[in-house]
C-alpha cells in the first residue's frame, strides 16, 4: 500500500524504513517526476511501474501535466501511449 504526501508517494516496510519512493516538484503547473527508487528486496515486482501509474492517476486527477526528469518514469511513459497526454 502506497502512502501519499504532495509531491512523493512511497512504501514502507514493518521497520518504517523506505522500501519504495517516487518523488515530484510541481511548478507552474507541470510536475516534474524527478525520483524513483525500489528496495532490492521489492525489485522485479512491478513496484516501480505501480509507483508512475499512481503518480499519473494522482496528478490527472489534480489536471497537472508531466516531465520526467527521472529516466525509469520517462521509459514507462514511452511504454503506455495510452498516458501521452499527461505529458507537457
Amino acid at each position: 500500500m502506497f502512502i501519499y504526501e504532495p509531491g512523493r508517494i512511497y512504501q514502507m516496510d514493518v521497520n518504517g524504513n523506505t522500501v519504495a519512493e517516487l518523488t515530484y516538484v510541481i511548478n507552474n503547473g507541470i510536475a516534474d517526476i524527478n525520483h524513483t527508487f525500489v528496495d532490492d528486496s521489492l525489485r522485479g515486482q512491478g513496484i516501480a511501474g505501480q509507483l508512475v501509474q499512481a503518480a499519473a492517476d494522482t496528478l490527472r486527477k489534480q489536471h497537472v501535466k508531466i516531465t520526467n526528469s527521472c529516466s525509469y518514469a520517462a521509459g514507462w511513459f514511452d511504454k503506455h501511449p495510452e498516458q501521452q497526454d499527461l505529458l507537457a
